[in-house]
């Protein structure tokens, strides 16, 4: 596959590319700042502004696009996924491409499906008020992807708690959340493996390590 990454200089988002490339797909990286990124051998690398331009251009013979989007600082009051989402859902309608797969987090569950009574009650919460620019940011980014249904097929992964360990194998859980920490690698891995499936479109998936 064609893969477009947005966010790629990320930590989430280097590591999607380096697996990407190591699976053998084509790989082409939108980038705000090139010299933030060092770019594996035949990754095609694409300055654009994201999240501030909306007539971001993806290149032609796109066939999907990965989102790695994601604030700074939860302090940073700014939509940048929500933005950023938006302007690429604009450039794949303008391409005729119909693939996305997003990064969101499990606190934008906010029933918080999946996990124990105690974790809904007590832990939830007080993350929703520490988090709560990132977390409307995330929610936004969603929403955006649900009402674009008609022209995509989206699908997105809602990891708990990120850690940079190597990777540990992943379950994923439709529409619920999983409960673990989430190894970076294994959410790469996930947003690979899932980006080739359709069966996952129109769903939302909790996210964990099998270690976890």
């Amino acid at each position: 596959m064609h893969l477009v990454v947005s966010g790629a200089s990320g930590a989430t988002g280097r590591l999607v590319v380096e697996q990407a490339v190591a699976a053998g797909h084509r790989v082409t990286v939108l980038v705000r700042d090139p010299g933030r990124f060092r770019a594996p051998a035949g990754v095609h690398v694409v300055v654009a502004q994201v999240v501030d331009d909306p007539g971001v251009t993806l290149p032609d013979g796109a066939d999907a696009v990965v989102s790695a989007l994601g604030k700074r600082s939860a302090k940073d009051p700014a939509p940048v996924c929500t933005d950023g989402v938006r302007n690429l859902v604009a450039a794949m309608r303008r391409k005729g491409v119909r693939r996305i797969v997003a990064v969101s987090a499990s606190p934008v569950l906010r029933t918080g499906y999946g996990e124990p009574w105690w974790f809904r009650r007590v832990v939830r919460p007080a993350v929703h008020r520490l988090g709560r620019d990132l977390y409307a940011d995330l929610e936004g980014m969603e929403r955006t992807l649900r009402a674009a249904d008609a022209d995509l097929d989206w699908t997105v992964l809602r990891p708990g708690y990120l850690v940079d360990h190597p990777a540990a194998g992943y379950r994923l859980v439709q529409d619920a959340n999983a409960v673990g920490n989430v190894h970076r690698a294994d959410l790469a891995a996930a947003l690979l493996s899932v980006v080739g499936d359709p069966a996952t479109a129109g769903h939302a998936y909790g996210l964990a390590s099998a270690a976890s």
